[in-house]
């Protein structure tokens, strides 16, 4: 199983860039910029990565990205998760980054999108991995903020594909961001959004997604099967749902894989992703493998996956034929 995952043609669509961020470069960029982390060392910060829901992880999470400064800083950030993708045969990436969580300390979105950006062209060029950027509001914050974040992305709008909502999920229902859903749209924007495993009012969470907001895919959302209703309503549209098993596994009491089974066989367009690989410590592939599925079934997984990229129709038929054809 790990030789034929090792060379399937592979596509990551939930991915946030900087839960990347290994304790290698985090050590690495502090001395760039003159900072002082509160650990001996790589191993000492590992063990420091504690956590055993989505809120404790979330506060480790954002004290890390403190190191995160300047373009060059966001380059190299990239450009690692990029290398290591490609060193797992993932031909194709749709990239969560989170600007609120830089320009809350003072780091202009500017900064943010452009080393972004110049690692994405360079990780093309060199790499042949091809990816796109989704803008993820933090939905902790007030609305207005990500309305603010959404306007300040205009300019940039050729180099972000679509927007997303990630953070703690308690009491910032999709609800809450349903005028900046609709005016993204109206911007071209395509639309997904966080429903995390096992969170407060899950399910009524992903009716507002889907009914409501009208997104184009759910990330993680595997409580969905607590209503048929939901499930046929997604087959119906055509919604994909990307799920990331050990990160489940790391916040919720299991890693979901029968829920993730059950989407697969219903005929759900579900999907394998590493979600925040530096600190559940295993990136697409570690996570496929964990599933233990049969070799058609994880080829099935990723022709799902770019089945629902936000990619021309031409270039997802030539992924998918990389994938049909595939053996070890």
């Amino acid at each position: 199983m790990t030789a034929f995952i090792a060379g399937l043609p592979k596509c990551e669509l939930h991915l946030h860039i900087e839960g990347t961020l290994e304790p290698e470069l985090k050590f690495e960029l502090a001395r760039r910029n003159g900072i002082a982390l509160p650990y001996a060392g790589v191993e000492q910060m590992r063990a420091a990565y504690d956590f055993d829901d989505l809120p404790s992880f979330l506060k480790i999470y954002y004290e890390g990205m403190g190191v995160l400064r300047t373009e060059p800083d966001f380059y190299d950030l990239a450009m690692a998760y990029l290398r290591k993708a490609a060193s797992q045969n993932v031909r194709y990436a749709e990239i969560f980054f989170d600007p609120q969580a830089h320009t809350s300390r003072g780091v202009p979105f500017d900064v943010v999108i452009r080393g972004l950006r110049r690692a994405l062209i360079d990780a093309e060029n060199q790499l042949d991995v091809r990816a796109q950027l989704i803008m993820c509001f933090l939905r902790d914050f007030q609305a207005e903020y990500a309305m603010a974040t959404l306007l300040e992305s205009l300019p940039y709008k050729e180099w972000i594909v679509g927007v997303g909502l990630d953070s703690d999920e308690k009491g910032n229902p999709p609800a809450k961001f349903a005028a900046v859903y609709e005016r993204a749209r109206q911007e071209g924007y395509l639309l997904t959004m966080h429903c995390d495993v096992d969170q407060q009012n899950s399910v009524e969470h992903i009716r507002q997604a889907i009914q409501d907001i009208g997104v184009n895919r759910i990330d993680h959302g595997v409580n969905i099967l607590e209503d048929p209703k939901l499930v046929a309503e997604v087959l119906d549209k055509g919604i994909g749902m990307t799920s990331c098993p050990i990160s489940n596994g790391y916040v919720t009491d299991s890693m979901k894989i029968e829920g993730i089974r059950k989407l697969l066989d219903l005929g759900v367009r579900v999907t394998i992703n590493s979600d925040d690989p530096a600190y559940f410590m295993g990136y697409v592939a570690e996570n496929l493998e964990v599933l233990n599925f049969p070799d058609e079934d994880l080829k099935q997984l990723q022709r799902n996956a770019f089945e629902i990229t936000w990619l021309p129709r031409h270039v997802k038929d030539a992924y998918i034929a990389e994938v049909d054809v595939y053996a070890p």
